[in-house]
């Protein structure tokens, strides 16, 4: 997609704008970290920083080769990176928001998939590569393991504790890689010692344009309220975010956004959600800045890098 569509967004949002601005001034504890394809004939990704009104980006990781992150507690980054292995072969990092302080977690090499973490960001649940395991772990900070949990499924990544911690959310399916017809990956939940497993999302049966290999749910996000979990999905050919109610299994599409939606994170106060917006053929990636409260949007990435994702909230902490 032209970079011009990407920039009629910044046009449709610049009413939205001057507000947003006046209202992101007042959160200055909080900033956003998020991954940039950095040179993709290298395959160089970085993990980036800037503030909520989208000034003072910049390169935290610094590093050739693949750095990603998916999380992100109180003023900690957490990022996978291969700078001390194989390309593309992962193991768990955390940094300051400043890309400061970077300190290796664990020896465990990980698959690609979102991790989380409670109590304080001392424990983590992660997924490690199917070479070392079928399971998740949840880990300390110093990568010493205290569990393994291991769901009945085919599939399975993407962990998520529930604020209270008491609580994971997850996705899951019954075909092992995503690109396997018959794919079939919805949010499940599970109690902190992986029992008592049920499925929250349906993905409609009658709805025929989603593509076999899209997201039917896509990574879940709790609200830090713990009232509902959003997610992205590929309905009526088009990505959108969604949200479902961890108590009664209720369901309901949670923006009204004109753009394609998808990776996302929650503010630590619930305010603020973060979005990641493409076209429809995902060949241009963005990063937008959505007022839960008022809906006002703002578009916080520029032309610099086509792929701009994943991104999630840390807090400023001088």
């Amino acid at each position: 997609m032209e970079r011009s569509v990407i920039l009629s967004l910044i046009i449709l949002f610049l009413g939205c704008k001057q507000k947003e601005n006046s209202e992101v001034a007042e959160s200055r504890e909080y900033g956003i970290a998020y991954n940039v394809l950095y040179n993709g004939e290298n395959d160089d990704y970085e993990v980036y920083g800037m503030e909520l009104d989208g000034s003072r980006k910049r390169n935290l990781t610094n590093l050739s080769g693949v750095e990603w992150t998916y999380h992100a507690n109180g003023d900690q980054v957490f990022f996978i990176s291969d700078k001390d292995t194989m390309h593309r072969h992962y193991f768990l990092y955390r940094m300051k928001y400043d890309g400061s302080s970077v300190k290796k977690i664990s020896d465990i090499r990980l698959a690609d998939s979102w991790h989380n973490s409670r109590k304080n960001g001392s424990e983590l649940i992660v997924k490690p590569h199917h070479s070392v395991d079928t399971a998740f772990y949840i880990i300390d900070t110093t990568g010493q393991l205290l569990k393994r949990i291991k769901p009945d499924f085919d599939m399975f990544s993407d962990p998520a504790f529930s604020p209270d911690g008491s609580q994971i959310a997850f996705r899951a399916g019954h075909r092992s890689r995503r690109f396997e017809r018959g794919y079939d990956d919805e949010i499940y939940l599970m109690d902190e010692n992986g029992e008592k497993i049920r499925q929250l999302t349906h993905f409609p049966v009658t709805d025929t344009l989603k593509k076999w290999h899209s997201y039917g749910a896509g990574p879940p996000r709790w609200h830090p309220s713990g009232e509902f979990i959003s997610y992205q999905s590929e309905r009526d050919g088009r990505y959108n975010l969604y949200a479902v109610s961890p108590t009664d299994g209720r369901e309901w599409k949670l923006t009204e956004n004109t753009f394609s939606e998808g990776w996302h994170d929650w503010s630590p106060d619930g305010k603020w959600l973060a979005i990641e917006v493409f076209d429809k053929d995902q060949t241009e990636f963005d990063i937008v800045l959505m007022n839960y409260k008022t809906k006002t949007v703002t578009m916080l990435t520029d032309s610099s890098y086509t792929f701009e994702q994943a991104p999630v909230f840390y807090e400023i902490r001088d």
